[in-house]
């Protein structure tokens, strides 16, 4: 185990946890020592998911969770508290691309759905993790926003918009919690190879235009996101509060 990198008798709730990033940032926990919440609203892949996980030995249990639903929320976190008793780091990874199109073109169906599922929801898992990580001792708080939270995108404006508020949203509240013993960070993933890039490049000449807009000569994988999550949970990260950090093999270095 890599120095500052021991879960062991910490707890980890994961939001988007029954497959791509959420997934892998769930195993990543669990393969850390951590009793793991996976939280999602695929049902049937989220129970399969964290039985997968049991299987291996690891302290794991699903729970439903619609991010953009405050009561839902404050369910899904009851559930962690009850099944584990605490909470010491939260990975608020849900979310949605929505339809794509110029901003004009943008319904405001796709707009509002967008934002709820990305923005508001990241907030309302902050809203309610947070009073328990303060009631622990502390925690650490990391938010999936994206290389559309850093640089603008065209014919995403609900996605890009709903991002750079993850960045903004992460930023005030690592100050206000950074001398409560409360960290809170984001990832932001470049192009991933998830079931979300699988609908961008639904064939192979998008997925090679994709490959190629990464200045590192392939897309992501989840592992590598849930990398990042890990070390920004981590008391490795002890010192590292407000930060937006982009795992994209590059992209944003251009």
């Amino acid at each position: 185990m890599a120095r500052g990198r021991d879960f062991t008798g910490r707890v980890a709730f994961v939001t988007g946890a029954a497959s791509g990033i959420g997934l892998a940032a769930a195993r990543a926990f669990a393969e850390a020592g951590a009793a793991v919440m996976l939280a999602d609203v695929q049902d049937k892949a989220g129970e399969d998911a964290a039985a997968s996980l049991g299987k291996q030995g690891a302290r794991a249990h699903y729970v439903h969770c619609d991010v953009s639903d405050e009561a839902s929320v404050e369910a899904a976190l009851a559930k962690t508290m009850k099944a584990f008793g605490r909470l010491d780091a939260a990975f608020n990874n849900a979310g949605v691309e929505g339809a794509q199109g110029d901003t004009a073109a943008c319904s405001l169906d796709n707009w509002e759905r967008v934002i709820a599922t990305n923005l508001r929801g990241v907030w309302l898992c902050m809203k309610h993790e947070l009073p328990l990580m303060l009631a622990g001792g502390g925690g650490a708080i990391v938010n999936c926003a994206s290389i559309a939270g850093l640089v603008g995108f065209a014919g995403l404006p609900a996605y890009v918009a709903s991002k750079h508020g993850v960045v903004g949203l992460t930023r005030g509240a690592a100050l206000e919690y950074a001398t409560k013993n409360v960290r809170v960070n984001a990832v932001c993933p470049g192009v991933i190879d998830t079931p979300m890039i699988a609908r961008f490049s639904p064939d192979g000449a998008a997925r090679e235009a994709l490959t190629k807009s990464e200045p590192i000569g392939r897309l992501g994988t989840p592992e590598e996101i849930a990398g990042a999550v890990l070390w920004l949970a981590s008391d490795a990260a002890s010192f590292v509060t407000g930060q937006a950090i982009a795992v994209d093999g590059g992209w944003t270095a251009r």
